[in-house]
């Protein structure tokens, strides 16, 4: 990565002018616009061999956040935590956001979003288009993550082989639900799902790993290429402070809460204990961080730079 340079005389000029630009700009101008907030729509980093593109399928706020986080403890609790972390009790940013991994030879979208229109154009922005998704791999099947999936009865990824948990499936497959009738059904009438156990190779450096409790057969998947390692974390902590401060607090979504407390706790202290990122699908955009052990909990360290270094 390279960046514009200035020589010294060119900086001692400009800096001279900045006076008369100044009282200029005071005169004759009138107020800028506001332009409104803005989130980016698509982080690029790499991972040894690997390119790894997070994209913002969508955001919204929602008011109320223990009515989801925190379950089992006093508004006070939760309150505290929240003023302690400087983030508000009375609402909530959630993201939403699939992951592009291009292996060299595979192009590996995780999880589809809410509807195909936000993924498509996060995609789109990021320079891919759904035409060039080879593998669609399903994390569970929360609508937020199979919402992508058809666009109507089209599917928005027609050249893709679909990936996703046997557990997982068997337990939405006769439930009735009907985002995955719509979205999933057709998929697997067409023999196009494919499924996958814990422990298999989703591809070259990509490795399913069971993390159920969220739901009956959640996974997450572990990527690996040249040395470096990055877990791709799915739902099994959903926000970066009351998931990780507090392991134990039950999250409204959780299928089996005392599981997903306990896959919490495992996948947290194994991040923690080997310096491994991950991309959690919910955390602030653009979800790629670091667990650190912080007295019974965990802490969330956003990712800076660490894996932007190389050119």
């Amino acid at each position: 990565m390279t960046y514009p340079t200035l020589n010294r005389r060119q900086a001692l000029a400009g800096a001279a002018a900045l006076p008369l630009a100044a009282a200029g700009a005071s005169r004759g101008h009138a107020a800028a616009p506001m332009m409104g907030t803005e989130i980016p729509t698509h982080a690029r980093f790499r991972l040894g061999g690997f390119e790894v593109t997070t994209l913002l399928a969508g955001t919204r706020i929602v008011p109320d956040p223990q009515t989801i986080f925190g379950l089992n403890v006093s508004e006070e609790a939760f309150a505290e935590a929240s003023e302690a972390a400087m983030i508000p009790t009375d609402a909530s940013r959630f993201f939403f956001t699939p992951t592009v991994v291009n292996t060299g030879s595979q192009l590996i979208l995780f999880d589809t979003g809410l509807a195909p229109a936000g993924t498509r154009a996060a995609l789109e922005a990021a320079g891919y288009s759904a035409d060039q998704i080879g593998h669609v791999v399903i994390t569970h099947m929360h609508g937020d993550h199979i919402g992508g999936l058809m666009d109507g009865e089209t599917e928005t990824f027609a050249g893709a082989r679909y990936l996703t948990g046997a557990a997982e499936f068997d337990a939405w497959d006769m439930s009735g639900n009907e985002t995955f009738e719509v979205k999933v059904r057709p998929l697997s009438d067409a023999g196009k799902i494919e499924f996958v156990e814990d422990g298999a190779s989703v591809a070259p450096g990509v490795t399913a790993m069971a993390a159920f409790g969220h739901t009956p057969g959640h996974m997450v998947y572990m990527l690996e290429s040249e040395g470096q390692q990055l877990l791709i974390a799915a739902d099994f902590a959903n926000h970066y402070v009351w998931s990780l401060a507090h392991p134990d607090w039950e999250v409204r979504f959780d299928r089996d809460k005392e599981a997903a407390a306990a896959t919490r706790r495992r996948l947290l202290g194994m991040l923690s204990a080997d310096k491994v990122p991950f991309i959690g699908y919910h955390m602030p955009f653009p979800g790629l961080g670091y667990v650190e052990t912080a007295g019974d909990g965990f802490r969330y360290v956003p990712h800076s730079y660490q894996l932007t270094m190389a050119e």
